[in-house]
């Protein structure tokens, strides 16, 4: 896979990644998931990264995976789909909900199906105005994948949820907003500039409670209130060791600004 079909860049403790096939909505090929999933794996363990935005170039955000010589190719056996699956797609759905870094999503334009899936994994989703999000997969003939029927539920609930799937017509971005699948909808010129700002905020905050926030929120509607007590518990234990939370507490009793260095 060529580099040039992710972008990837540093900048001020913040990972841009950027999807580079415009010609093609940038619909991921394997190898360029792949690559994705590396790059996020990467994010979450370097201590110097504290936040990531994931966007795309050109009308696309991500028009979900590039099914040219894919699906339907070649003699399959039972098991192949389902591999391929746990593999795949759902890989970089897990990659980027497991990311230990906050991650925004910067809908440049159309999201459709894996590519859809992909931005509401994200932690914050920005939508420019002329984005969509479509779940195309019933126009064809296909069952949702990239963890859709898992994530969809979660965030409009499961009658909303069932429409969007069934019928298969694109969402605006105000609908989408409306509807709680996007925390904001700016002008299309407006788009980097705003993801800009928001990346820079979660990067000078304290990573670490970030980290475990996103843990516990994640967890938070797969659990009974018991064992999301404990998890709360625990992970309070675990930020009161950081640098950042003895920061947050020194900066309060001292009345003055916090500096977090993300440790």
């Amino acid at each position: 896979m060529p580099v040039s079909e992710v972008l990837h860049v540093v900048d001020g403790q913040v990972a841009y990644l950027t999807l580079n096939r415009p010609e093609a909505l940038n619909a991921l090929t394997p190898p360029q998931r792949d690559h994705l999933i590396q790059l996020f794996g990467e994010a979450s363990a370097d201590p110097d990264i504290r936040a990531v935005v994931l966007t795309g170039t050109g009308r696309g955000f991500c028009a979900g995976a590039d099914l040219r010589g894919g699906a339907g190719a070649g003699e399959r056996v039972v098991g192949d789909v389902a591999r391929m699956i746990r593999e795949g797609a759902q890989r970089l759905v897990a990659a980027v909900l497991d990311c230990e870094k906050p991650v925004i999503a910067a809908v440049n334009g159309t999201a459709a199906g894996l590519g859809a899936h992909l931005a509401l994994a994200c932690d914050l989703v920005l939508a420019a105005e002329s984005a969509r999000f479509i779940e195309v997969f019933v126009r064809r003939g296909l069952v949702p994948d990239g963890g859709g029927a898992y994530l969809l539920p979660r965030l409009v609930g499961p009658r909303r949820a069932k429409e969007l799937m069934f019928f298969g017509d694109a969402l605006s971005a105000t609908d989408a907003e409306r509807l709680g699948l996007v925390n904001r909808v700016v002008p299309d010129g407006e788009l980097d500039k705003t993801a800009r700002e928001w990346a820079a905020r979660l990067a000078a905050g304290p990573t670490r409670a970030l980290a475990l926030t996103k843990q516990l929120v994640n967890a938070s509607l797969d659990s009974d209130r018991a064992t999301a007590f404990a998890a709360e518990a625990t992970a309070q234990e675990i930020n009161m060791t950081t640098a950042d939370a003895q920061e947050g507490v020194a900066s309060f009793v001292e009345r003055r600004s916090p500096e977090y260095r993300g440790r």
